[in-house]
């Protein structure tokens, strides 16, 4: 029996090392299939420990199939058991560098230092103590009190004309999305090109037809968009991703124009980043011009307040709230309701003004860091809002700045990967600086600097 010799160690328990010794001989090959084992008093005696040990043991293997105990024979491996392949050893991951677009260069960070925590639990808190009727299921439209507070917030800050019945919750983008998607199931959407890759990918899996909206120093072409086809068209008026350029207000009654021009065509208006503008205040929504009920409101909390809040929301024009009330009058929400309270109070109480100023502050000194580290290099654009800017290097490839940005460490986007036809602009970084203390905008940059002409 010295072929049972085991040394044990402290820490596990004794049955549990023998189990796990026997399991290992028998999936190596080294107990054969119906070869017997010693009985449990003889083992229990050779390794020095209790019979109930063995015992134990014996009885785990038996219940696993390891083991099969016959009558007056012992115990004995069980027959197809041996030589099963072990597993190989799991390899560490390999080192990963420090990614440090995440904290610097990236178009999605935001900083959650800036959070306002305590304001936020206290909202949070109200809302589980002091409204027990939050625990049944709710309107699947979202709950009244947050969508009459956001419709007067929109109105007083975006210039939004709507009311609380129009408002529609959803969790995140992508659920805005899927039910604009129910509402238009026939409709062929024009998508900015550049623009979102992450909005192209979701219709290309729900496999809904899209065509790319030509682009120009003002938004969409209109020509382009009358000869596309399309029905919808997704933009983005306030800040353009990822030009960076704001719609002017001759080219936004073209989009109106066209939208009224024929029966069942919409335009989508996502307010990305609209809250961010350092050259001026910011621009009133283009749906505040539609006169016509042919303009479709969307916006989010992710970039204002934190990626993790998924809330997002939508502002049917008449029409479709009627196609919608059809559609979905049994829906269930899709937004936790507590988590819908807290946002109302921290939207009511003022809080989520005071985080805005805040913030835009935060976000202007980071840009200003960026901008300044940049100056003189090179080609700063759409630098006057949102929460990045556009970098370029004339004569040079993108693929190769991108490259030589990760060998330092950084990962950096060219504007090309937003690009479905041609690139506007080539040679050209989209760097964010959301994620970018000011403190290190000199050094990061500097680091870019050398890579790029190395």
């Amino acid at each position: 029996m010295t072929e049972f010799t085991l040394a044990f160690q402290e820490g596990s328990p004794l049955y549990d090392q023998l189990y796990r010794d026997i399991v290992s001989r028998i999936r190596s090959g080294v107990l054969e299939e119906g070869e017997r084992l010693p009985s449990k008093r003889a083992l229990a005696e050779h390794l020095g420990v209790s019979l109930t040990t063995v015992e134990k043991a014996y009885g785990i293997l038996t219940a696993e199939g390891y083991l099969e105990s016959l009558p007056r024979s012992g115990f004995r491996v069980a027959p197809s058991l041996a030589a099963i392949p072990a597993p190989a050893p799991r390899k560490a991951p390999p080192e990963r560098k420090e990614e440090r677009l995440e904290e610097c260069f990236s178009t999605a960070a935001v900083d959650t230092s800036v959070f306002p925590f305590s304001t936020w639990a206290k909202a949070s808190r109200e809302a589980v103590y002091e409204n027990p009727d939050l625990l049944q299921r709710g309107e699947g439209q979202g709950d009244w009190s947050l969508r009459a507070a956001l419709a007067d917030f929109l109105h007083q800050y975006r210039g939004v004309a709507c009311a609380p019945e129009q408002v529609v919750l959803a969790a995140g983008l992508e659920g805005v999305m899927w039910i604009l998607l129910q509402l238009l199931p026939q409709a062929v959407f024009a998508l900015e090109d550049p623009g979102y890759g992450s909005l192209r990918r979701l219709l290309d899996n729900l496999g809904r037809r899209w065509v790319p909206a030509a682009m120009d120093g003002k938004g969409p072409v209109i020509q382009a968009l009358e000869a596309s086809g399309a029905d919808v068209a997704y933009v983005t008026p306030s800040h353009q991703f990822p030009l960076g350029h704001t719609i002017p207000a001759g080219r936004r009654g073209e989009l109106l124009r066209w939208a009224y021009a024929r029966e069942g065509r919409y335009l989508i208006e996502d307010d990305y980043d609209a809250e961010f503008r350092y050259a001026s205040r910011p621009i009133p929504a283009m749906q505040g011009m539609d006169v016509g009920g042919r303009v479709i409101y969307v916006g989010t909390f992710s970039r204002t307040i934190a990626p993790s809040i998924r809330v997002a929301y939508l502002i049917l024009p008449p029409e479709l709230l009627e196609v919608y009330h059809r559609k979905f009058s049994h829906a269930s929400a899709t937004v936790s309701r507590f988590e819908q309270e807290a946002l109302c109070r921290f939207l009511t109480s003022g809080a989520y003004g005071r985080h805005l100023r805040r913030v835009g502050g935060l976000y202007r000194r980071r840009r200003d860091a960026l901008r300044d580290a940049l100056e003189g290099w090179g080609e700063i654009r759409g630098a006057e809002a949102g929460l990045h800017l556009l970098f370029t290097l004339s004569g040079r490839e993108e693929a190769d700045l991108v490259d030589r940005a990760a060998q330092t460490g950084y990962r950096v986007r060219g504007l090309g990967e937003y690009c479905v036809g041609e690139n506007p602009l080539p040679g050209t970084l989209v760097l964010g600086f959301a994620g970018l203390p000011e403190e290190r905008a000199a050094e990061a940059v500097g680091e870019l600097k050398r890579a790029f002409f190395a």
